[in-house]
């Protein structure tokens, strides 16, 4: 029996070592104080945003960061933890649950990897408040249509100009 269970586990930890190499990112963060409907509406939000959550075992956690060489991590799994892993933006996770601790104090955003890069608390709260893609795109797209706008407004005011000279 006890082989068996060594034999889960061992498989586990192989397939987190794989979901935490494939994802863009992926954060650790405690979720104990949370209701089932409050992790159903997280879960929800990560899932629109290209991310999903896993509660996963803090040892299958602590091999599994071992394994793949994110060694400072071991120290923050501890108490109830939850994995959320992003596979479309770097950012997207972590900015879903930060923001969705603005409004559930009892979550709490601990660690994560983005892009490779190890980051506590600090970095990984700085990180969550970055824009996502699409928002970035937005901002330059704004910014580059600002000259043209206003180009084509001093265009149309000379064009009223001149026809109120000559009119």
């Amino acid at each position: 029996m006890a082989r068996k269970a060594i034999e889960i586990k061992k498989t586990q930890v192989a397939e987190l070592v794989e979901r935490m190499q494939a994802a863009n990112s992926f954060v650790l963060l405690d979720y104990l104080g949370l209701s089932v409907d409050e992790v159903t509406e997280l879960r929800s939000k990560l899932r629109e945003n290209g991310c999903d959550m896993s509660v996963i075992k803090n040892n299958i956690i602590r091999r599994a960061a071992e394994e793949v060489g994110y060694k400072s991590m071991l120290d923050t799994v501890t108490g109830p933890n939850a994995v959320a892993f992003s596979h479309e933006d770097s950012v997207s996770a972590a900015k879903v649950i930060y923001e969705f601790a603005k409004e559930h104090k009892h979550l709490e955003l601990k660690v994560g990897v983005v892009d490779g890069e190890y980051m506590d608390n600090d970095k990984i709260q700085t990180i969550a408040t970055i824009p996502t893609r699409e928002e970035l795109l937005t901002m330059f797209a704004g910014g580059l249509l600002q000259p043209i706008k206003e180009f084509a407004i001093a265009v149309q005011l000379h064009a009223e100009n001149l026809e109120n000279d000559n009119g």
